[in-house]
């Protein structure tokens, strides 16, 4: 009887150990710790972007931002050169007896300035033995368009002359002005208007034409 338990308990145990042997239990695998050696710094670096490039272009940016500005001045057209001329200007004597030539050297900018300069010639000579014969005229306007000469003067009483006088006065007016090529006319006007007479003496043409 004893021997019959015995061998019962016996194989019991057998089965036990048996089963649990059949089923191993599996343990996790430990968590690994990554471990970086000094020489894997190089790799790390690789991993980032490297923005040297980069921040020279936006030193160079940021220096020419701050480099200062300097306006440029306006460049104004240039004047046009002085120019000088010799012309011929004509007066009269002191006794008004004959119509005299004298050179006078004049400056000017442009034609416009170059006539006007012309018909100030005519006002003053700067020798007592030249008398100017338009020296006491007042010059309102002087222009010169397609070779047509228009000449507008105020005329004083002082600035009247006689017969003799005042036929020198226009050729003195225009042996000066036609003297330049591209003049073809002069209208010659008091005030504005056309008068027949200058000065009361001498028929006074609209307009007095080149020869």
């Amino acid at each position: 009887m004893n021997r019959k338990l015995l061998s019962a308990a016996v194989l019991a145990l057998v089965m036990v150990v048996g089963a649990g042997c059949g089923q191993k239990p599996t343990a996790a695998p430990a968590p690994q710790e990554a471990t970086q050696s000094p020489n894997d710094s190089s790799a790390v670096n690789a991993a980032q972007p490297d923005d040297s490039n980069g921040s020279d272009a936006e030193g160079k940016d940021q220096a020419e931002n701050t480099q200062p500005q300097t306006d440029k001045p306006d460049q104004k057209p240039e004047d046009s050169a002085v120019q000088k001329r010799t012309i011929e200007v004509y007066y009269t004597d002191p006794q008004e007896m004959e119509l005299k030539k004298s050179e006078i050297e004049i400056q000017f900018k442009n034609d416009a300035d170059k006539y006007r300069e012309a018909f100030k010639a005519l006002q003053t000579s700067g020798d007592s033995e030249l008398i100017p014969l338009w020296g006491k005229m007042e010059l309102k306007s002087l222009d010169v368009k397609d070779g047509a000469m228009t000449i507008d003067i105020h005329m004083p009483d002082e600035a009247r002359l006689g017969a003799g006088g005042e036929q020198y006065a226009l050729d003195a007016l225009s042996k000066t002005m036609f003297q330049f090529m591209e003049v073809q006319s002069i209208e010659l006007l008091v005030d504005g208007q056309q008068l027949e007479s200058l000065m009361g003496h001498v028929d006074l043409d609209h307009p007095m034409k080149r020869n």
